[in-house]
């Protein structure tokens, strides 16, 4: 039986971003398989966790390309982003986490992609005058993916209601970027 390594991988990163702590065996059994066939495709918990990192950077890559971050306005195409990055935010937010545990500071190449990706649309905004220049694109790259994962984290322990996740995501975001009017 061949085995459906993005089932496998979607599967564990459900289980990871509910628990962190979730061992091989759950998600062995979560996917349908056994330990020992989890153990010849991912060679331990690193492995997988590096499975799963590039599989949620592939979904984000989609979720940017779909909102079309060059298109319209810089707040415009950060709410769309908003949305789309809603249904990955959960894997997103364990990610952003974990990669913290990484020792020796090795930044996987696509995080540095998607990165530069979002700061250049903190960037756009800023030059056209929407967004405040006195906090940095890569400050508000991190605190974009600090909001989604917490937004995430609080609609899965019921906090917040899915529906008003992305709204409050983005009027939180925006109302603290935007540049006052007022002198």
């Amino acid at each position: 039986m061949a085995v459906d390594r993005e089932r496998v991988l979607k599967e564990a990163a459900a289980l990871l971003t509910r628990r962190a702590t979730t061992s091989m065996d759950e998600i062995a059994r979560a996917a349908g398989i056994s330990r020992a066939t989890l153990h010849r495709h991912f060679a331990g918990r690193d492995a997988l966790i590096r499975a799963v990192e590039d599989l949620g950077i592939e979904q984000f890559t989609q979720a940017m390309d779909t909102a079309r971050l060059d298109d319209g306005d810089a707040a415009d195409a950060l709410r769309r982003l908003i949305a789309e990055a809603e249904p990955v935010a959960g894997v997103l937010a364990f990610l952003f986490t974990e990669n913290q545990l990484f020792e020796g500071g090795e930044v996987n190449a696509g995080w540095a992609r998607l990165d530069d990706r979002l700061a250049a649309l903190f960037r756009r905004g800023q030059e056209q005058g929407d967004f405040r220049i006195d906090l940095s694109a890569s400050w508000l790259t991190e605190a974009f993916y600090g909001l989604l994962g917490a937004g995430a984290w609080a609609v899965h322990e019921g906090r917040v209601a899915r529906n008003d996740l992305n709204h409050s995501i983005a009027e939180l975001l925006l109302g603290g970027i935007r540049r006052s009017m007022e002198k």
